[in-house]
């Protein structure tokens, strides 16, 4: 079994990374841009003809938000055509595909959880790519799994939580808007998710549904919640101010609520999804012992 990960110095693919030593029996090739050109489909079809992956799991993304509003041709490269170019490549082969999208294909104009059948409707260039990714993927191999998730975060990479213990060492006091509602997910979580996904539909082919899914961690929160916890699980004593979005104005429109209905992907693969504070916890533990 040769599970093909691509954008492996990424939050996910290094969780996943970490993860594998737990299946001895498959072979993982995990990939990023400096092995495998995703975007160039001649260097895609060369590289499964010689490695011949089994199943392809989708973790590469342009995801500066803000940079891709100037940048939008290389965000659809890599969001839009790439996802295409390994879907289609991976339906050739009879591999599997996931590939890995977000909560900003929603305008956060909701004020219940979104399902998988809500209609999408992206704000900026990132959400657009990324909606275009899943639209491309899917068109090309209708066999493709394709697992939207939000505010991703990990012991790996950058991202919210290691910014704040950051800043909450050097200041005092902080910012955090309250008015964007969503739910944290730890990679970590992600990536057995995904790995149980692959494991489930290898030993039950015939109940492998293809589609899109959605996952993040249990519970809601704001970013404001979101950073009280992180100070509180961290121990540190730094004072945090509610304050709206418009203090901080960026190039691209965040969604003001992107909570994401999990019923679909717990019902098909029979998973159990961790609450957020308490896989926040694990990574806390985790980024304070390196």
């Amino acid at each position: 079994m040769k599970v093909l990960v691509t954008g492996a110095y990424g939050q996910l693919g290094n969780e996943l990374k970490e993860l594998s030593v737990n299946y001895p029996d498959w072979q993982f090739l995990f990939t990023d841009v400096d092995s495998l050109d995703i975007t160039n489909e001649h260097e895609v079809d060369v590289f499964f003809l010689e490695n011949k992956p089994d199943f392809v799991v989708n973790c590469a993304a342009y995801t500066a938000v803000d940079k891709a509003e100037s940048d939008a041709e290389t965000a659809r490269k890599v969001n839009a055509l790439a996802p295409e170019i390994l879907a289609g490549t991976a339906k050739n082969q009879n591999a599997g595909f996931i590939h890995i999208s977000t909560d900003y294909v929603f305008d956060g104009n909701s004020f219940l959880p979104y399902t998988e059948n809500d209609p999408v409707k992206p704000l900026g260039v990132y959400g657009k790519t990324k909606q275009e990714g899943e639209a491309r993927s899917l068109n090309v191999n209708p066999n493709t799994i394709v697992v939207r998730t939000s505010w991703l975060y990990s012991s790996f990479g950058n991202n919210f939580v290691k910014t704040m213990l950051k800043l909450g060492q050097e200041r005092e006091m902080l910012k955090v808007v309250f008015d964007q509602i969503g739910t944290p997910t730890f990679a970590g979580d992600l990536a057995k998710a995904i790995l149980h996904i692959i494991k489930y539909c290898v030993e039950q082919p015939d109940k492998c549904n293809s589609g899109i899914y959605h996952y993040s961690n249990e519970g809601v929160a704001s970013w404001y919640d979101f950073a009280k916890a992180i100070f509180e699980l961290a121990l540190m004593d730094c004072k945090i101010l509610p304050v709206l979005s418009e203090e901080f104005p960026t190039a691209a429109k965040r969604p003001n609520y992107s909570v994401l209905n999990k019923s679909k992907i717990k019902v098909t693969f029979n998973l159990e999804i961790p609450y957020w504070k308490d896989s926040l916890k694990i990574c806390i533990n985790k980024l304070q012992k390196k």
